[in-house]
């Protein structure tokens, strides 16, 4: 059975959307998990932050990303970017010392969505570099609710698709 993590970069409506994830997936044997980040309640990354000690948190958050086999991403866009909750955890696990961070996402796979006032585009755009950058591979479908645009519950279960 294949491993999926959704990472929630907010709760509220983007959190509800990963929950939407879970159960499409659930149905296609992808056994989904969600990750809340804003529940993990992740310090800020910076170097004066680090050299006192990565949170117990980002270990295992890591231990989840490496036995990920592919991942969907969630986040509202703040101010035409991405969540400071998930921009901040992609940063704990580039630097933690309990995996190399290239090989917890180097040739994964990885969607993305987003709930957002704003439209949710610009994160998205944003992201799908950031991603790509780390070594994902961005699956071209995206999903992105907003005022005038409701949820398409067929493109959750076309990326689902694509994932099995």
């Amino acid at each position: 059975m294949t491993h999926t993590l959704i990472l929630a970069g907010s709760n509220n409506k983007n959190l509800e959307l990963s929950h939407e994830f879970y159960h499409v997936f659930q149905e296609k044997n992808l056994n989904p998990t969600v990750v809340d980040l804003v529940s993990l309640d992740l310090p800020l990354y910076t170097p004066i932050t680090e050299a006192q000690a990565a949170p117990k948190a980002i270990h295992q958050l890591c231990m989840q990303c490496m036995q990920a086999k592919q991942f969907v991403f969630i986040t509202p866009e703040y101010n035409g970017g991405i969540a400071p909750a998930l921009t901040n955890a992609i940063a704990w696990i580039s630097r933690s010392e309990s995996a190399d961070w290239r090989t917890v996402f180097n040739g994964k796979m990885a969607a993305m969505g987003s709930v957002s006032g704003g439209g949710g585009l610009h994160a998205l755009m944003a992201l799908r570099m950031q991603l790509a950058y780390i070594g994902l591979t961005v699956l071209g479908r995206q999903v992105i609710v907003n005022s005038h645009k409701p949820l398409n519950k067929a493109t959750i279960h076309d990326i689902g698709n694509q994932f099995t």
